[in-house]
């Protein structure tokens, strides 16, 4: 009998990606999403993309009584994965109490339920953010923390906090945080990919809605920075990649048997590139030409950082298969797609 995972935020970018590939492993994810930074069409598309029902729940994760209601109706839950989080950068800046409120809130309420229900192991979408700005590169898992450059990566820091003492504890757990660095690319179905509400908060959707005429050209934030463009560099990841590591990492959770557990992976490609290197590369492997402008630098935004992936290769047995010109490739056919079914009014 396929395995029930509930996948918090499992309507947006990653969590999206992620239910496909579980449903392809032959689990059976069940959805939760308020669907504040995501849209409900989603759901229809990886219903249509899994050949599955995919139960979904539409409520926020820091209700207590919902979630109580989830696992009710949806049990027994096997395990979660957690990626329900506020996530912009610069908007947590402006407004940090609602980071806080909503980032440690939703995982605090969703630990004491799991509680309540006998439900042990957890998948947490953490970040690199936590490592601030390194003072060596590539990072690896023994990186030590520093202070963050921003409310959403200082929440991210916390989380792992929390979830390291709830280990501690004699609640039953076992945990995995993944650090994320930068997904990027969509689904190769294109019905599925980053999918911003308003303007968008990451690169490549700029860049794919500026290519497409969305956006009448693509802001640099900053040009002086200590790098060998100077723009800001980054570890670019696949999307389906970072997916998969999700299920490595629940079959890594299964082969703990020794009681409480946590432990933490680098999710990257073990590759630093610049904003003007993803330019370049997105017109090389689309054709297109973007316009862009040098703007100033944005707070909370680190100058360079990328992984070390040896741990995740070794223990979690996973590794990058796809290329950053493969991801590229495949966000700007999702952005295609998205005109096209736009103008079919769908």
């Amino acid at each position: 009998m396929s395995k029930n995972i509930l996948v918090t935020g499992g309507a947006g970018y990653i969590g999206s990606h992620t239910v496909a590939e579980l449903a392809a492993a032959g689990y059976a994810p069940v959805i939760l999403d308020n669907l504040s930074n995501s849209h409900v069409s989603v759901i229809d598309n990886l219903r249509a993309l899994t050949g599955q029902e995919l139960p979904f729940f539409e409520l926020d994760c820091t209700d207590p009584k919902a979630l109580n209601e989830v696992f009710v109706t949806a049990g027994p839950i096997a395990g979660v994965i957690h990626f329900a989080a506020d996530k912009a950068v610069g908007e947590s800046v402006s407004d940090p109490l609602k980071y806080y409120r909503n980032n440690l809130g939703s995982l605090i309420t969703l630990l004491e339920t799991m509680r309540a229900h006998d439900c042990a192991d957890i998948v947490f979408s953490s970040s690199c953010t936590v490592y601030g700005q390194p003072e060596t590169l590539p990072v690896t898992e023994e990186t030590p923390r520093k202070e963050a450059e921003s409310p959403y990566g200082n929440t991210k820091k916390i989380c792992e906090d929390i979830l390291m003492d709830h280990v501690k504890s004699q609640a039953p757990i076992k945990c995995v945080a993944l650090r994320y660095f930068n997904p990027i690319g969509a689904h190769p179905s294109a019905l599925i990919g980053e999918l911003p509400l308003g303007i968008p908060n990451n690169l490549v959707p700029f860049v794919t809605q500026t290519a497409a005429g969305i956006r009448e050209q693509l802001t640099v934030f900053g040009n002086d920075y200590n790098t060998p463009d100077g723009t800001c560099i980054r570890d670019y990841i696949h999307v389906v990649d970072l997916a998969t590591a999700h299920i490595r990492a629940l079959q890594y959770l299964d082969n703990q048997d020794t009681g409480n557990f946590f432990d933490v992976f680098n999710v990257g490609t073990g590759q630093g590139n610049s904003v003007f290197e993803i330019i370049k590369a997105f017109e090389a492997a689309t054709g297109m030409t973007l316009k862009h402008k040098i703007g100033p630098r944005r707070k909370g935004d680190i100058e360079k950082i990328f992984a070390n992936v040896d741990k995740s290769a070794k223990l979690l047995d996973w590794s990058t298969t796809r290329s950053l010109s493969d991801a590229l490739k495949s966000a700007w056919e999702w952005q295609k797609a998205l005109g096209a079914r736009e103008k079919r009014g769908e």
